[in-house]
């Protein structure tokens, strides 16, 4: 009931220890990006990695080679994505979603908000969370394409080239 065999929880712990040192080895390889704040793709290949390293441990139909070689299959194309995106901004906008503005100079984007599934008291918290009490000195909230919230502080120059790229309902 509570498990076969020894042989069985041996393995466990062999192909455990060293799948997981096998996935470390590779994002290690594969540089900060892999490991970086999520977006869609990034959510996708964490999430695989994970599935598979479970697999790799508890499944004894899936050797341990096959299960590195995923590793690597999917952080190859997770590399290969980002490369594309940073070289082509074509490639980027069929990837990653732009930037939302959801509070401009202290008035809410009331569209933007309902088609991004955001509320103000969500807005609100970001911005307690910038350490702002007032939301009339507040120049911008953004949605990142990470799903995070930036809040920048009114300035007294006018000037909001921090907000080039964002999307504007």
């Amino acid at each position: 009931m509570f498990f076969d065999d020894m042989q069985g929880l041996i393995r466990v712990l062999i192909i455990g220890v060293l799948g997981y040192v096998a996935l470390v080895f590779w994002l290690r390889v594969s540089g900060k990006r892999t490991l970086s704040k999520w977006n869609v793709f990034d959510f996708i290949v964490t999430i695989a990695l994970g599935s598979i390293l479970a697999s790799v441990i508890i499944s004894k139909s899936v050797a341990l080679l096959e299960g590195i070689l995923a590793f690597v299959v999917l952080i190859g194309l997770q590399y290969l994505i980002t490369w594309l995106s940073v070289r082509s901004s074509k490639f980027a906008a069929l990837v990653k979603a732009e930037p939302t503005l959801l509070l401009s100079d202290g008035e809410y984007c009331t569209a933007a908000l309902k088609s991004q599934r955001v509320t103000k008291s969500e807005i609100r918290a970001a911005i307690r969370g910038a350490g702002i009490l007032a939301i009339e000195d507040v120049a911008a909230v953004v949605l990142e394409t990470d799903g995070s919230f930036s809040v920048l502080k009114q300035n007294n120059s006018g000037i909001k080239t921090a907000l080039s790229d964002v999307s504007v309902y």
